[in-house]
């Protein structure tokens, strides 16, 4: 299930007032009639490989095979056995098809497994991913933007087989039928989110880590395109050396001889050994980030992650993101402390391997503070080498986002002609991470509003 938390990637609202915002997208305006630039697309993927020690990976595959996230262990693997079929039901938006290509073509060439998609009647695939509206989804699972559901096909078939053996990760070994829901009203991005994390549990692990900095199968929803360490995970998951329904230990005598051939790299990294996430920071995270929290409620709840990650002692990524919530959540209270707080999520950020785009998210959180300070020079050298590390891991909104930042502080320097033609090329970016042109346009507004040089209404 991928969280519908509040985004790594919702970084302004401090500085400048922001009113509630209508749907990202709307089945009302297709791509066609769009007063705006064309959609851009991502040119050929270029992951990074894991940077990370087989040993810490073989670790990382046992905990996401064997646990769900609610913390129910299973006891036997489970993955599907020969060739795997992929379709599409339900109504789904234009740009869906070349996505689910396009992650198809990854999972093939990237982890070696033998999926393809096919058309057909009910019954055709082994995983059918339904298009639905975002509600129907949260009348099902409120806290969920998109979710996966084994042997059912259909949203109506999940409906009654829910609460029974059906439809229990923890009986199951060798799959054969699963779901995935995603949303067909929200914006191309975030539909592609959904579909790169739920077919990757659909055919892999079914638990999130919140120790992985480099991977989807985590919580935080940082990672919005499958990593290359997720591919190593999943081209594991498949190797010849497994099968459904082996034992934990059975997987790991099996597992160091399947990463030395897959991974040979990895053998030569010094492992880390991150320790566990106690239940506590990972509830207090949820709440902090979580739909349908009051914000004093919400602040309290990131004071209360600091507390835990203080505690415990980190100073890898969690305790970054420990520093990043708690800013995003002073922002409008206190703007300065905010900032402390992102120089700090930063700071520890750069002590670990595989956070570059974490460090882009905290980048135009920092430009945002110096653009609303008037210091466009600031800006500027703050955001200059994040754009292509937001095109690299595939984020159009935080691309859209960091051009529109970047135009801001160049009309500060009175670079005005450079200014528009940057504003202007984040268009076609936004278009495919915000969805609709009013939501396009409604972010356009946001970080002009930030600017000393326009007024309270940007």
């Amino acid at each position: 299930m991928r969280r519908a938390v509040l985004p790594f990637c919702l970084i302004l609202g401090a500085c400048a007032p922001a009113a509630r915002q209508p749907d990202t997208a709307s089945r009302a305006a297709p791509p066609h009639e769009s007063t705006l630039p064309p959609m851009k697309a991502f040119s050929a993927p270029s992951p990074l490989p894991p940077q990370r020690a087989n040993r810490d990976i073989m670790r990382d595959f046992v905990d996401l095979a064997f646990q769900m996230e609610s913390g129910r262990a299973l006891e036997r693997f489970s993955r599907f056995e020969g060739p795997i079929s992929v379709r599409v039901t339900g109504d789904a938006p234009a740009t869906l098809m070349a996505d689910l290509d396009r992650v198809i073509q990854r999972l093939r060439s990237e982890a070696r497994i033998d999926i393809r998609r096919v058309g057909g009647g009910i019954g055709a695939a082994n995983i059918t991913i339904e298009a639905v509206s975002r509600d129907d989804i949260r009348r099902n699972l409120p806290s969920a933007a998109c979710f996966v559901v084994p042997n059912v096909d259909s949203l109506a078939g999940y409906r009654r087989a829910r609460g029974t053996r059906t439809t229990d990760w923890t009986r199951i070994t060798r799959r054969e039928k699963i779901a995935v829901f995603v949303p067909n009203d929200a914006s191309p991005q975030e539909t592609r989110d959904c579909l790169h994390e739920e077919l990757a549990q659909a055919l892999g692990p079914l638990n999130d880590l919140y120790r992985l900095s480099d991977s989807v199968f985590n919580d935080d929803n940082v990672h919005a395109v499958l990593t290359g360490f997720d591919m190593l995970i999943l081209r594991a998951y498949y190797a010849p050396e497994l099968r459904a329904g082996m034992t934990r230990r059975e997987v790991e005598r099996r597992l160091p001889a399947i990463l030395s051939r897959l991974n040979p790299a990895g053998d030569r990294i010094a492992p880390r050994f991150a320790g566990p996430t106690p239940r506590a920071w990972i509830e207090a995270i949820q709440t902090a980030l979580g739909p349908g929290t009051r914000a004093s409620r919400r602040r309290a709840a990131a004071r209360d992650a600091m507390r835990i990650a203080r505690a415990e002692g980190w100073t890898d990524h969690r305790r970054a993101f420990s520093h990043f919530a708690l800013g995003r959540l002073a922002q409008v209270e206190d703007p300065a402390f905010a900032r402390a707080q992102f120089m700090m999520a930063d700071r520890f950020y750069r002590t670990v391997p595989g956070t570059g785009l974490h460090r882009a998210y905290v980048a135009a959180q920092l430009a945002s503070h110096a653009i609303a300070l008037g210091d466009g020079a600031a800006a500027l050298g703050v955001l200059e080498p994040q754009v292509a590390v937001a095109e690299r891991f595939e984020n159009a909104a935080l691309v859209a986002t960091l051009k529109m930042l970047r135009a801001e502080a160049l009309e500060l320097e009175n670079r005005v002609a450079e200014a528009q033609a940057v504003r202007l090329d984040s268009l076609g970016w936004a278009r495919y991470g915000y969805g609709a042109d009013r939501a396009v346009q409604a972010r356009l507004r946001e970080v002009g509003a930030l600017s000393p040089l326009r007024g309270p209404d940007g």
